[in-house]
């Protein structure tokens, strides 16, 4: 049992303890599956002459869950395998709970996946009340599903309305929330407390049995054979396609697994979890989550980029300038992460109202329960709105959300950098203008960087880190530890017009605007990125942003290359932005007036006059999504053979959390892994043929195709 310590007290009472050798955590690898057979099979020997389990951990959490990187390599032949993997676990957790003595969970941290399917395989279930602590079932975020009986115990725990929730949403709850769901009996203050409770419960319950294997229980809610149930039914299936646009097969076998359980005998329902379980995690869809959402994300918070050339450094004090919503919510969040923020405006009146919108958030998060009266009066503390230059003194990192012009922010950075100590970092969040261009301002462009953060701050979770052409190491290695300090993904991208992200979701937007005055219809254009992954239209997007941005954006970049001696080249989308600014004054959601119609008192609808404005022969619709993901990832090979990526997972993790690229694809890069270099490119030499040159694979895609290569 080398994952496992197997005690038995002299009270009778057995504690199982998961230590894995080697491993900070706990996983459900081959390792611990032969360990826990063991286990049982020495508890099945013995159980007549013992008074209960525990199953506690050595590690400073519960059990983090199943081996994702065994998951990650295997493909659709190994269904049969993968089948034999889990019902083999389950068997084993099965015979455990079923030994006819207590079993109690003594859960001294989080608990996750596969980790709270064990605490669910026990009788009794006593946690640790430390606001660090999770439990739940996030596989569904990660294109899986829960194969270790999670699904059938919840479902039988909790009913199936109850638990559609945790399974479907992949929902993480705390301590209080847990014990308030039922999911957990009791919380304990310490760790000495939680193993006493656990050892109480068995000795003051020797007949102790799974709930739900009881004659007579009834499944709160009831089953699908019940009216009441039976009526919501078949509405389900058609709620969670209008959710999942049938990108998504875990949460289609959940539901199933779920409404099928309920229906059959225990062990019946766990085997039909494990043929589930087996077709979704041999799915391309669940290797590329897996990659992406798991692997790259992790590697990447681990500083996989990061330069080495500065120890790891925590920020104290920061500045922004510009108390609008997007300097507002940089201010919150360095706040909420305990840091001291100074935020400075044109006058004090402008500047206070970044400090309202930190409050405003805060109440709605007092209002849910999520903080205190204290901890909002701390966090508001500790920001304080200026207009006076001269206060940003002592921050060692200023960051400028001024508005989109060059020569503003020339005056804001020279203005700033008067009153800075040396050494200390001035960022600027554009989102489009070369970091190398606004790294003129200062003196010492070495400490000039781009941090793009993107809007709503408190709840996007990306930032851009951009390098000018002589930004040091040592600024980017700081920058990217102020990132994580306030709970943000980095990514790392050289100095180019509009960066990464911006320029692929320019060329999605752009797509979908020249769709349009091609003449296809504008629902079908929307329709068509929904039915891809995408998480909204590009006509409704470009509404959000504004197409007079679109508009000043491209004019500023055709002045600066003129100044090159180059020109812009043509986008078909340009000549549509235009009659909608000119001809017809509609720049967008702002104005209540753009691709759509936003009235005061109801949804807003595609507006009428377009359909009838622009008219043409329609395309297929596969190949209007695939426009709409192929142009994104060739734009992103681009950026990579130009030198803009270095690396694959920023690309990845760009795409998803910046611009939202089709999450099941595992992103823009991953897209082409898993299509195939070869088909890829001979699919976008096809769509270059119809729809035009920008379709064209670049060199570097070629040159990856004819060796078969993966990104």
């Amino acid at each position: 049992m080398s994952d496992i310590r197997f005690d038995r007290a002299a009270s009778g009472i057995v504690t199982l303890t998961f230590d894995a050798p080697n491993q900070p955590v706990n996983t459900m690898n081959a390792s611990f599956r032969a360990s826990l057979h063991e286990a049982v099979e020495r508890l099945k020997v013995e159980a007549s002459d013992l008074k209960g389990v525990i199953l506690t951990s050595a590690k400073a959490t519960f059990f983090a869950g199943g081996d994702l990187k065994e998951l990650s390599q295997v493909g659709s032949a190994d269904a049969g395998k993968v089948f034999s993997m889990v019902e083999g676990l389950k068997a084993d957790l099965r015979r455990l709970e079923t030994l006819g003595i207590p079993v109690v969970a003594a859960i001294n941290g989080s608990a996750l996946g596969g980790g709270w399917e064990i605490a669910l395989a026990c009788h009794h279930r006593v946690l640790l009340d430390d606001p660090r602590a999770k439990i739940g079932l996030p596989e569904v975020t990660l294109g899986l599903l829960p194969g270790g009986g999670g699904i059938v115990r919840t479902v039988r725990l909790l009913g199936l309305e109850k638990a559609m929730p945790l399974l479907l949403e992949g929902k993480q709850l705390s301590p209080k929330a847990a014990l308030e769901g039922g999911l957990v009996h009791a919380l304990a203050a310490t760790p000495q407390a939680l193993l006493a409770a656990a050892e109480a419960w068995i000795l003051s319950h020797p007949s102790s049995r799974q709930v739900f294997d009881d004659e007579g229980y009834k499944v709160p809610g009831g089953t699908p054979k019940q009216p009441k149930l039976a009526e919501m039914l078949p509405v389900a299936p058609a709620m969670l396609l209008e959710k999942t646009k049938g990108c998504y097969p875990a949460p289609v076998a959940i539901l199933a697994a779920a409404v099928e359980s309920l229906q059959i005998s225990v062990d019946a329902a766990l085997r039909v979890e494990s043929r589930y379980f087996a077709q979704v995690a041999t799915s391309q869809t669940a290797r590329n989550m897996i990659s992406t959402l798991f692997f790259q994300l992790n590697a990447l918070k681990a500083g996989e980029n990061r330069p080495e050339a500065a120890a790891p450094v925590k920020v104290r004090r920061i500045g922004v300038l510009g108390a609008g919503m997007m300097g507002a919510g940089i201010a919150y969040a360095a706040a909420k992460a305990g840091i001291d923020v100074v935020i400075k405006d044109v006058d004090l009146t402008a500047a206070e109202k970044g400090k309202q919108y930190a409050e405003k958030l805060l109440d709605e998060r007092l209002r849910k329960g999520q903080i205190d009266d204290a901890s909002k009066a701390a966090l508001l503390e500790r920001i304080k709105p200026v207009d006076r230059y001269e206060d940003l003194a002592g921050c060692e990192l200023v960051i400028e959300a001024v508005f989109e012009d060059r020569q503003i922010k020339k005056d804001v950075t020279e203005k700033t950098l008067a009153h800075l100590a040396k050494g200390a970092i001035m960022a600027s969040n554009t989102s489009t203008l070369p970091i190398t261009s606004l790294a003129r301002a200062t003196t010492v462009p070495a400490n000039f960087i781009g941090l793009h953060f993107f809007s709503p701050v408190d709840k996007m979770q990306l930032v851009e880190i951009i390098l000018g052409s002589q930004t040091s190491p040592e600024t980017v290695a700081r920058s990217f530890d102020f990132v994580r300090q306030i709970d943000k993904i980095p990514i790392i991208v050289n100095d180019s017009r509009g960066f990464y992200t911006s320029r692929v979701f320019g060329a999605f937007t752009q797509e979908g605007i020249a769709m349009l005055g091609e003449g296809q219809s504008p629902i079908a254009i929307e329709r068509a990125a929904l039915q891809a992954g995408m998480p909204v239209g590009p006509l409704a997007v470009s509404d959000e942003v504004s197409l007079r941005l679109f508009s000043l954006v491209r004019k500023a970049t055709e002045a600066d290359l003129a100044k090159a001696g180059k020109e812009l080249p043509h986008h078909p989308a340009n000549a549509v932005i235009d009659r909608m600014l000119n001809d017809f004054g509609r720049p967008g959601k702002a104005a209540g007036a753009g691709f759509y119609e936003y009235p005061k008192d109801g949804k807003k609808f595609i507006w009428p006059k377009l359909s009838s404005t622009y008219r043409g022969e329609p395309i297929p619709f596969d190949d209007m999504k695939d426009r709409l993901l192929f142009i994104q990832a060739l734009e992103t090979v681009r950026t990579f053979e130009e030198g803009v990526l270095t690396s694959v997972s920023d690309a990845n993790i760009g795409s998803i959390f910046g611009f939202g690229f089709a999450p099941w694809s595992g992103g823009t890069l991953q897209f082409i892994n898993a299509y195939g270099l070869r088909a890829f490119t001979e699919r976008a030499r096809e769509l270059s043929s119809r729809y035009g040159e920008r379709f064209s694979p670049p060199a570097l895609l070629i040159a990856k195709a004819e060796r078969n290569e993966a990104f």
